[in-house]
Order: structure tokens, then C-alpha cells, then sequence
């Protein structure tokens, strides 16, 4: 039995641009699939044609085992849901869920049940009688939604859904579409360039670029296991520091050199090390030599004004802070470390008084464990 939505070799050119090219997907029934990308790198293009707006110059489309890809959209159990959500202005929240159905020339009983259930899913009760204009941001997506899922689509497409709300609104809102998926299990695509919203709504991510997919996994294996250095920057924050691939007397770990960072201290078992050779776990045989870069999170970097003690696996650089910005519950430091700056966060976890927080053109001390960061290798490597 094959996958729930199927995407073959799907390409789309618009004159000498390829704007999707040769991409392959299959999503289960009941997914949620994040698809993720900065503008121009083929998202939205790939949902105009799951939704049958586009037509593809060569590849297939199939839902449920059905070749779909000559259907016009009216033909096709999708409905999509934009950005601007795209409601009738003159009609009633009621009358804007129903419209489907009433086009469809349902009978008016019937209308009158799926409006209603569509109301308590979506808490819209209150304001059926009211119209568009006459309701919040958050409450018109949820009609659309509503109005979208009332035809009760094998797949729903949601374009960018939450880009026109505010933070608050848009925290709130992935809240709420999770609890609509779970209510009524219809397979989600879901479309946006913001990497919060991909992770948070998502069973799996598609990170797109340049009209192809540079990464599909679970929502951990991309921000933990980036494939690229694409992935690794676009996906949350990080640092990549390039070097080479070198042996070291441990089975466990890799060793990187690299003067990206200066001189590094780390312990080996009996053996304490001082160089420009960085430690990074072994996930995966990399050959000796190979080019190689690595990634490593902000907030994965300890922060401090002493010297920490040496400890096994941990790599300890230091610098001077070049600049500090407080966000409440973290603070983000920059700091230069030779001739370049690395990005740390550091978690407020309490809240102590008398605590003199680290600030401007202090010297600190940089420090994380080989397994705190992720090995990219680079596509002319020798791996």
C-alpha cells in the first residue's frame, strides 16, 4: 500500500526558471507536514500545485492511490486555505462556513448540522451572526479554516495562514490549529518561511531551497542533524565553524582542526590536550581529511568568567564580549573569539539579585561537550 499523497518527480519551469525541480514526497493520511523555505525557494508553488491551481511540465500527483494531476482544483478533495484568508466580506461567519455546501445545493438541514458542528470546533458560536470585518484576525483564519474544512477534504493546504498576526495571536493560533487536526485527522500541509511555526505544528518538516528539498525528517532530526549548512542556518540559529577532519586517540569522538577559534583545551582520559583541535562525537564514518564544518547551537554554549575546570570531551575556548542583548528570560551574547564572533544564549533559570551579569568587553569562557554539536560535511568532501 503506498503513501497517502504522492508527489513523482514533480517539476515546474516559468519561462527559464525552475522553480520546482524534480522533487519527490509522500505524506501519510492524517500528517501534519510543515513545508518550510525563504521566499522563491518553491514552497508555494509545490501547494498551488497539490491544489491543482498550477499544472506540473512533468511529474505526477496522486491522492489516495488516484492520479490527480489533470485535475482542475474543483475536481481535486483538497481546499486550501491563503494567507488573507479570502472571505466573502458581505456574508455572516455562518453563512461564510456554509457557502460550500450551499454552492454544492445541499439540502438546507444538512447546511444548518456541518455549520454547526463547524462553530463548536472552531469556538465561533458567539459570532455567527457576525460579519468578517466585525471579528479579530484570529477569529476570521479560524472561519476559513472552518469553511475549508467543511467539504471534508482528503487534504487540507494552508498557505501562510498565520503571517498576518501578531506574536501572541500566532502562538495562540498553532494551539488552536493542533487541536482542529486532532478533532477531525485530515491530512495538513502547511506552508511558511518561519521555522517556529514548522516545528511546533509539524509530525515532519520539508526545509525547500532553490526548488528543491534539502532536508525531510521529524521536526528533531532537522534542528538536531542538519544536512546542510543551508538547514543548519535557517532552521534556528547557529554556529559553523569550518576545519578538517583529524584522528584522535578516543573511538567516540572526531577530531577538527580548525583556526576559526584559536586554542582549545579538552581532555582525553589521562591525557589533557591544548591546541586548535576541536572535538566532536561520532555519529557516522568520516574519513580522515575530509572538509567538514561544524554546527553548533547558541544555546548549547556555557558562558562564564573563569576558567571552567577541564573536563572529558568538553571543548573550552575563550573571548571577549562584543555585545549583549537581554530578552528576559535569556540573554544573547556575541563574542569574538580571533577573527570571528560566536553567538551564545544563556537561560535565565533563576532569578538571583546579587548576581553581577556578564556584559560589554568582558573576557569569558566558551565551553560545550563533543556531543553538543553536529558534523556537516561539506558536498565536495571526499565522503
Amino acid at each position: 500500500m503506498g503513501a497517502f499523497i504522492e508527489l513523482q518527480n514533480i517539476t515546474k519551469t516559468f519561462g527559464s526558471a525552475t522553480v520546482v525541480s524534480n522533487v519527490s514526497l509522500e505524506l501519510n493520511q492524517g500528517e501534519v507536514f510543515s513545508l518550510l523555505g525563504p521566499s522563491g525557494s518553491g514552497k508555494t508553488t509545490l501547494l498551488r500545485l497539490l491544489a491543482g491551481f498550477l499544472t506540473p511540465d512533468a511529474g505526477r500527483i496522486l491522492i489516495n492511490g488516484r492520479d490527480v494531476t489533470a485535475l482542475p482544483p474543483n475536481l481535486r478533495p483538497v481546499n486550501t486555505v491563503f494567507q488573507n484568508y479570502a472571505l466573502f466580506p458581505h456574508l455572516t461567519v455562518r453563512e461564510n462556513i456554509g457557502f460550500g455546501l450551499s454552492v454544492a445545493q445541499r439540502e438546507p438541514s444538512e447546511i444548518i448540522t456541518e455549520v454547526d458542528r463547524m462553530l463548536d470546533l472552531t469556538q465561533l458560536h458567539d459570532h455567527a451572526t457576525k460579519k468578517p470585518s466585525q471579528i479579530s484576525g484570529g477569529q476570521r483564519q479560524r472561519v476559513a479554516i472552518a469553511r475549508a474544512l467543511i467539504n471534508k477534504p482528503q487534504l487540507l493546504l494552508l498557505d501562510e495562514p498565520l503571517a498576518a498576526l501578531d506574536l501572541k495571536l500566532r502562538q495562540r493560533m498553532l494551539i488552536e490549529l493542533n487541536k482542529i487536526h486532532e478533532e477531525v485527522g485530515t491530512t495538513f500541509l502547511y506552508v511558511t518561511h518561519d521555522q517556529g511555526e514548522a516545528m511546533s505544528l509539524g509530525d515532519r518538516v520539508g526545509v525547500m531551497n532553490h526548488g528543491r528539498f534539502e532536508q525531510i525528517g521529524t521536526p528533531n532530526e532537522v534542528y538536531e542533524h542538519p544536512r546542510s549548512r543551508f538547514v543548519a542556518e535557517f532552521v534556528g540559529d547557529t554556529n559553523l565553524i569550518a576545519a578538517t577532519v583529524i584522528p584522535v586517540p578516543d573511538v567516540g569522538n572526531l577530531g577538527l582542526r580548525t583556526d576559526q577559534v584559536g586554542a582549545v583545551e579538552y581532555d582525553l582520559g589521562p591525557q589533557r590536550h591544548h591546541g586548535d583541535v576541536l572535538l566532536t562525537q561520532k555519529t557516522r564514518d568520516i574519513p580522515t581529511g575530509a572538509t567538514a564544518t561544524l554546527s553548533v547551537r547558541p544555546e548549547r554554549i556555557a558562558i562564564r568568567r573563569d576558567p571552567p575546570p577541564i573536563a572529558h570531551e568538553q571543548n573550552t575556548i575563550h573571548g571577549i564580549v562584543e555585545d549583549v542583548v537581554y530578552l528576559g528570560s535569556r540573554t544573547h551574547y556575541r563574542v569574538r573569539v580571533n577573527d570571528r564572533l560566536i553567538e551564545v544564549w544563556k537561560q535565565h533559570r533563576r532569578f538571583l539579585p546579587d548576581y553581577a551579569p556578564i556584559t560589554w568587553h568582558e573576557k569569558v569562557w566558551l565551553s560545550w561537550f563533543s556531543n553538543d554539536g553536529y558534523l556537516i560535511v561539506e558536498p565536495t568532501s571526499p565522503a
